[in-house]
């Protein structure tokens, strides 16, 4: 069984999502049953863009936040989800990537990338 998974991106612009073409994601992958799913993500907004928020929205359901990485972290948030079941990896303020491991029928579903600015008062969006 072929799995599709597909992605749409944007930066958050005071918690509030922008569309832009200063963030890219991986479109779209086509894979199977056990196979892991890995996304890249990156934008040219500038070095102060070193947020990098993961998000998935099911069929049905409403988007929810995978993963909060940032380049001044080591321990990427992950709240209530797996690292078993998700990595992530956030080397440089520009790149960053998000893996779905060993894909299953259910994770079959949208997955978007966002960034962001450093903010004292809001360091993170949920």
């Amino acid at each position: 069984m072929l799995y599709i998974l597909k992605g749409i991106l944007g930066h958050l612009e005071n918690g509030s999502c922008a569309g832009g073409s200063d963030v890219s994601q991986t479109p779209m992958l086509w894979l199977y049953k056990g196979e892991d799913a890995t996304m890249e993500c990156s934008h040219t907004k500038g070095a102060g863009y070193y947020q990098m928020y993961w998000y998935r929205q099911l069929p049905g359901e409403n988007m929810k936040l995978i993963v909060f990485t940032s380049t001044t972290k080591k321990d990427h948030d992950f709240g209530d989800f797996s690292k078993e079941k998700f990595s992530a990896t956030k080397n440089t303020t520009e790149r960053g990537s998000f893996t779905v491991k060993n894909l299953q029928p259910e994770d079959k579903g949208l997955y978007f990338c966002a960034v962001s600015q450093h903010s004292d008062t809001n360091t993170r969006v949920s």
